[in-house]
């Protein structure tokens, strides 16, 4: 990998299990598991990638991640997302 964007395209997949072209256009980031099983579950949509670190769900536009914890990991999932938008 030597760009910017094939880090991305090869990352983001990997922690979520979520190809880049189905996540939403809004991105709301969580470390509390609970939130993206509430999401889910209100818009009955499944949750992504519960055998990787960034479990997931896509409801329409939105899609809602956890991010585990610590503030290096938030920073390397607003990195990765920041970069889909270039």
């Amino acid at each position: 990998m030597k760009t910017r964007r094939e880090i991305v395209a090869n990352w983001l997949p990997r922690y979520t299990g979520v190809p880049l072209n189905k996540f939403g256009g809004y991105v709301l980031l969580t470390n509390f598991d609970r939130y993206v099983q509430l999401f889910a579950q209100w818009h009955r949509v499944p949750v992504m990638g519960k055998d990787k670190p960034m479990t997931s769900a896509t409801a329409g536009d939105i899609t809602i991640i956890i991010f585990g914890m610590g503030s290096a990991t938030a920073a390397t999932v607003m990195d990765l997302l920041a970069s889909t938008a270039v």
